[in-house]
């Protein structure tokens, strides 16, 4: 897989005790990478990083402290960064703006200011989102040429984050050997082991969990749903190309589903019906936080120059996601690797590039 370009590379993934970093070291541990985590403590219990239990080199510490961050970068040497770490919550922002503004932004330009100081560092993939887009509800899918925006704090943060990566990238690494860096949007994802607060799914399993109904928002509101490993074998594939030196890589891309992935909050309930019976949910009234109704992401541009595609569509990635929590609810058993092998052997069937390369 990816060339087997990860086996015995240095890689280092910031915010690797979260859904999504945790499941990125998973992947690298089994395409053979030395990793290195550098995060904040799990704010969960349960969380998916614990329970996975892996052997990886795990430094607890916050990425707006630069000098402790600096040190430590200097000290791993990776030769390839993913940097997830970041105040991920659209509803959190509004009560912790500055910390969302600090964490994401400032996070970000310590962590791209000691990169260029260690001369070990190859290649970054920046982790923002799809709502860095300036959004103005239209139905059709964002590409990576639209304005950056954002309506709550984090929205805007990580638009900002995105304005900051392409500056490091003109300023500072713009030489013929210099570090190539690219930016990552993804769409909403789902999948096993998330309990963080203010996502559907997690919310929904402590609803079931407790037996209560679970509250809905906006279930009218469209978004671009996709499995975890959808995403991470975008960012992976996108590392891939970095690593190897290809340059007109270093910039921005969208990782979002097929056209069935995007759907309401409301289909997105009915079709987990079929996998999760146990599912009673209602509206809550009174709203009061600004959401997106609609949002769109157009991957034509991963899927011609990257030649990336979805593996899992929609109907799959949640009869996965339900299966995950069932048999950790039921059983306690974490079935994580066993999906990821499930989900490379599904790839391998459709031919996917990051399989064949």
């Amino acid at each position: 897989m990816f060339g087997d370009i990860y086996r015995g590379r240095r890689v280092l993934v910031t915010g690797h005790t979260g859904f999504k970093g945790s499941w990125l070291a998973l992947w690298l541990k089994e395409l053979g990478a030395i990793v290195t985590g550098i995060s904040l403590a799990p704010k969960t219990n349960p969380n998916h990083w614990e329970l996975l239990g892996l052997a990886v080199n795990d430094y607890r510490v916050d990425i707006r402290n630069e000098d402790i961050l600096t040190r430590l970068i200097k000290e791993i040497r990776p030769e390839i960064i993913f940097h997830l770490a970041a105040q991920p919550l659209v509803r959190h922002s509004y009560h912790e703006p500055v910390l969302t503004w600090s964490t994401n932004v400032m996070g970000t330009v310590n962590l791209l200011e000691a990169s260029r100081h260690t001369n070990s560092v190859r290649a970054i993939v920046v982790i923002t989102t799809d709502k860095c887009y300036e959004n103005n509800e239209w139905v059709w899918g964002y590409r990576e040429i639209d304005p950056l925006g954002g309506h709550d704090p984090y929205s805007a943060s990580k638009a900002s984050t995105e304005l900051v990566v392409a500056s490091y990238r003109k300023s500072f690494f713009n030489s013929g050997t210099s570090t190539l860096i690219a930016t990552a949007r993804a769409g909403n994802v789902i999948g096993g082991g998330d309990w963080s607060e203010d996502r559907l799914i997690p919310d929904l399993v402590r609803a079931v969990t407790k037996g209560e109904i679970l509250k809905v928002r906006s279930p009218q509101s469209r978004r671009p749903w996709q499995h975890v490993l959808e995403s991470l074998s975008g960012y992976l594939q996108l590392g891939q190309k970095l690593l190897i030196g290809d340059k007109i890589f270093a910039n921005a891309w969208n990782f979002g589903p097929e056209q069935d992935g995007n759907c309401t909050v409301a289909e997105v309930l009915g079709k987990l019906t079929e996998y999760w019976p146990a599912l009673c949910w209602r509206v809550e009234e009174n709203l009061q936080m600004h959401e997106a109704k609609y949002l769109y992401l157009d991957s034509s541009k991963a899927r011609t120059y990257l030649q990336w595609q979805s593996v899992w569509n929609l109907d799959t990635a949640l009869e996965k996601t339900a299966e995950w929590y069932r048999v950790y609810m039921e059983r306690r058993q974490i079935i994580s690797l066993t999906q990821l092998t499930e989900y490379i052997t599904d790839a391998e069937a459709k031919k996917v590039g990051w399989v064949r390369d």
